[in-house]
């Protein structure tokens, strides 16, 4: 006998066949998964307490319970203590999305996305903190326009905490504070434009966005080669370039260390060009089996421009971000800042001055760094059972890393076939700049992804991962 239920919330038919032989439970858990996959029912969609759900279709209240349960071990649905069990937000399987569509959102096991942290781990109680109470203790006037370059009492703050964390060598006086690491490129990128400066950037790297952000203030770029020392110093030299853009704590995407004797060869070359090395220090905060790696601009501060923001250790929605520039470059970064936007939302820098002196920055980041690790050592175990044979670098800090493929496998392929099974991968090709032949890399984004998707999203391309 079937049993039809229409749920109160979402239009949603189930039908229970108690006469099918098939166990109650795979039914409803079957059916749920075809409403996710189908797009039946869409991420962040309320479903029934497992009470209301037993009661209409006749099932014990544990059953559903069981059903919730595994479902969110697949990464279906999520829970929290105390709030309504919903479908999770990356739970849509693809099957053919266009070009131009988000695959996260239609993806229903794992989405091994890279450069996103974990958005529920976002410190929202410390910052309505901040926030409260910088509306309550601030003086008029932090209501009105601010310094262009930022709020004086952020960049003092800045500065002693960069001198702190990441060996900056940094004054009030030098910081900028930005909206968010892309605003911050940019100034530096069109302060260097008006000398007919040509870009040099990793390759492989942020290859789009550097591009277009060069574009937009009529530069010219070249890409230099990465190898397992980090950027090819040599390489620099012959391309003719005054400025370069690099990752040196943690290159994006390889994830290699610049080690040390490149980092003399950088050094020296930047001096003897008169030129300008610009550090992107995207994800220093996250490191876990190595000693800290310092700052470049704590070794040269004249020649050295160093980029941060918060988008990776709170959130990127709240566009905060900072520039450490050498004195001589700040007066056209600080009219360029006051032409673009007036200046960064003031009570946003005073609550984050206010998180960092509190220390209620270095706790976050403390709780945050703990639960990357933890995702760090899922991941490792989950290659090492199910992929024990393929080469995994770039450990040792940010929360991705690079997974080799056998020699010979078809990289796309690879990516195309696991997404139909609901997993989300990512390959490197699209990250050279230059044509040509390259072994085939996977990078393993975990930082948003929880850790039953990690290692179920292993298992489900086990197979393509090992040819």
């Amino acid at each position: 006998m079937a049993v039809e239920w229409a749920g109160s919330g979402p239009e949603l038919l189930f039908t229970i066949d108690r006469d099918s032989g098939a166990g109650l439970r795979a039914q409803l858990e079957q059916q749920l998964r075809d409403a996710i996959c189908e797009g039946r029912l869409a991420g962040g969609e309320r479903l029934p307490s497992s009470r209301e759900l037993a009661r209409a279709l006749g099932l014990s209240r544990g059953l559903v319970q069981d059903c919730y349960a595994q479902l969110q071990s697949e990464g279906y649905l999520t829970s929290r203590p105390g709030s309504a069990t919903r479908v999770a937000a990356v739970a849509r399987r693809a099957t053919s999305p266009r070009p131009s569509e988000p695959v996260r959102s239609r993806l229903a096991i794992a989405d091994f996305r890279h450069g996103v942290p974990d958005l529920r781990l976002a410190p929202r109680e410390d910052w309505a903190w901040a926030i409260r109470e910088v509306c309550r203790t601030a003086p008029n006037t932090a209501f009105d326009y601010g310094d262009p370059i930022g709020e004086r009492q952020l960049r003092e703050v800045l500065a002693a905490y960069l001198r702190r964390v990441r060996a900056v060598a940094a004054s009030a006086e030098q910081v900028v504070v930005c909206t968010g690491m892309a605003q911050a490129l940019g100034l530096v990128l069109r302060a260097l434009a008006a000398d007919g400066v040509t870009l040099a950037f990793e390759d492989p790297g942020a290859v789009r966005s550097t591009t277009s952000q060069a574009a937009a203030a009529g530069m010219a770029v070249v890409p230099v080669p990465v190898d397992e020392d980090g950027l090819d110093v040599e390489a620099l030299d012959r391309s003719g370039a005054r400025a370069v853009l690099v990752t040196p704590a943690h290159q994006w995407p390889t994830g290699v260390v610049l080690a040390g004797h490149r980092r003399q060869e950088l050094l020296a070359w930047v001096r003897r060009r008169d030129g300008l090395v610009i550090e992107d220090d995207y994800d220093a905060e996250f490191r876990y089996d190595r000693d800290p790696v310092g700052s470049l601009q704590g070794l040269d501060p004249d020649h050295v421009v160093s980029l941060g923001t918060v988008s990776k250790s709170l959130a990127p929605a709240l566009r905060l971000g900072w520039l450490v520039a050498p004195e001589r470059l700040v007066p056209a970064l600080a009219h360029d800042k006051l032409v673009t936007d007036r200046g960064s939302p003031g009570l946003d820098q005073l609550a984050l001055a206010l998180l960092i002196e509190s220390g209620r920055y270095d706790r976050h980041l403390r709780r945050v760094r703990a639960e990357y690790a933890a995702r760090r050592r899922t991941l490792v175990d989950a290659l090492a059972v199910h992929a024990p044979g393929l080469r995994v670098t770039g450990l040792a800090a940010g929360f991705h890393a690079v997974l080799h493929l056998p020699p010979g496998a078809d990289e796309q392929q690879v990516i195309d076939q696991a997404r139909q099974r609901g997993v989300g991968l990512y390959g490197l090709a699209g990250l050279h700049a230059t044509p040509g032949s390259r072994p085939p890399r996977l990078i393993l984004g975990f930082g948003d992804t929880p850790d039953h998707a990690i290692a179920s999203g292993i298992a489900a391309v086990a197979d393509l991962l090992c040819g």
